[in-house]
């Protein structure tokens, strides 16, 4: 019996027929969208199982008017490490991470780098959002930053007055480079924490070389006060330069990057406020050794130059000395002398040879030889192709001139 073929069949042509890998990974790239990307979902804890390895693998549920909805998510050993509380099944819980697709499978899953009791994650988020905010703002900007004062002579503590960081804090600097430790105290947690810090802050601002603000290590929930704009913003508006060491070494807060440095914990923050005296000594030391050195170079060098000045300065070797330099400008003296003399005889030849010329091409010293200048309409007579019968011409002498007529004019070649 023959098979009925539909029309659609794809042995009838014109349809493309895909593998089911490629259908997975037409899923991949349409997951691939950046709404998908390092999203916060809220959700119910189910079917979760903590692996051997470390992975953590559940779903997260919502109820609807529809039914339930539900994702599964996946955590890998690296952020499950992060934890601080054992979820379960049942539990709220706000969780950060990217949707994507297991191709070899063919399903798809959140995988989660964050995750939070449902409580907790809103103030996860409410901090992203005021992270963004003050980002806008340029609080962040690493142009802000300033270099701390090398030698201070004055450092502002904001923190708890009873706490164990301002122990720790006066600790460290005065066995380190004691100097004046001026305390503005306050809360350090609680709903009305922020305000109290940010008043602290602002109080001590220019009356110390450099503020410390922080407190010791804690949860998300008692740090919670450092991420406060209003911590940030009076951080970010101080005129002193601020170090931030809120917590331990893992903790982060908003405050800490405002700050012009930041420390991981009290303690470094006290050592890196001031110069360590051991090392400061010991650089003095050095730089005393050196100089001592030098000193002593000098002080040899100088011996040595008095020895010569003394040996120089010996009664007859200095008169012997005189005399020689008495014959040197005795020699330099009639050496300027004769070429004086030779300079102006020259001068004087050179003169009288100029004079001579001049004395040849003077006209009133050829009238005294009887000649005369002849001159018509003002212009002296070179040639008597210049004149012509009946001209008047004046003749200047020596002692006087005269007015003519020209009656005749004879060239040379005529005679």
């Amino acid at each position: 019996m023959e098979s009925c073929r539909s029309p659609g069949h794809p042995a009838s042509g014109g349809i493309t027929v895909l593998g089911v890998a490629d259908v997975s990974s037409i899923i991949a790239e349409l997951l691939d969208d950046a709404r998908l990307d390092r999203i916060w979902v809220r959700g119910e804890v189910t079917n979760y199982r903590n692996h051997s390895s470390g992975h953590r693998y559940f779903s997260l549920s919502e109820q609807s008017a529809f039914g339930a909805s539900v994702i599964n998510c996946a955590m890998w050993r690296t952020s499950a490490r992060s934890l601080d509380f054992t979820p379960g099944n049942g539990m709220d819980v706000i969780v950060h991470g990217s949707v994507e697709v297991y191709e070899p499978h063919g399903k798809y899953q959140l995988i989660v780098r964050e995750m939070y009791r449902a409580g907790t994650g809103e103030k996860h988020l409410l901090v992203e959002e005021w992270k963004r905010q003050l980002a806008q703002e340029g609080l962040f900007a690493p142009e802000r930053k300033r270099p701390l004062p090398k030698f201070p002579t004055c450092i502002g503590v904001v923190t708890s007055p009873t706490g164990a960081a301002l122990q720790d804090i006066v600790n460290v600097i005065g066995r380190r480079y004691p100097v004046e430790i001026l305390v503005s105290p306050t809360a350090v947690q609680g709903e009305e924490a922020h305000i109290e810090i940010a008043r602290a802050i602002q109080k001590i601002d220019g009356r110390v070389d450099l503020i410390i603000v922080g407190r010791g290590g804690g949860s998300f929930e008692d740090l919670f006060a450092f991420n406060h704009p209003d911590v940030v913003r009076a951080i970010a508006a101080c005129t002193t330069p601020v170090i931030s060491a809120v917590g331990h070494d893992t903790d982060v807060s908003l405050s800490d990057f405002a700050a012009d440095l930041c420390a991981p914990t009290p303690s470094a923050a006290a050592e890196r406020a001031v110069p360590d005296r051991s090392d400061l000594l010991r650089d003095l030391r050095e730089q005393a050794g050196r100089m001592h050195a030098l000193m002593a170079r000098r002080l040899a060098d100088a011996r040595r130059d008095l020895g010569d000045l003394a040996g120089r300065m010996q009664p007859r070797r200095l008169l012997r000395r005189l005399d020689e330099r008495m014959a040197h400008l005795a020699d330099l003296e009639e050496q300027m002398r004769r070429g004086a003399d030779a300079y102006f005889l020259q001068r004087r030849l050179h003169l009288a040879e100029v004079a001579a010329r001049l004395e040849g091409k003077n006209p009133i010293a050829l009238m005294e030889r009887g000649y005369c200048v002849a001159q018509k309409d003002r212009r002296v007579v070179r040639s008597m192709r210049e004149i012509a019968p009946r001209d008047r011409i004046t003749l200047y002498m020596k002692d006087g001139r005269s007015n003519v007529v020209v009656e005749d004019v004879v060239y040379d070649g005529d005679v």
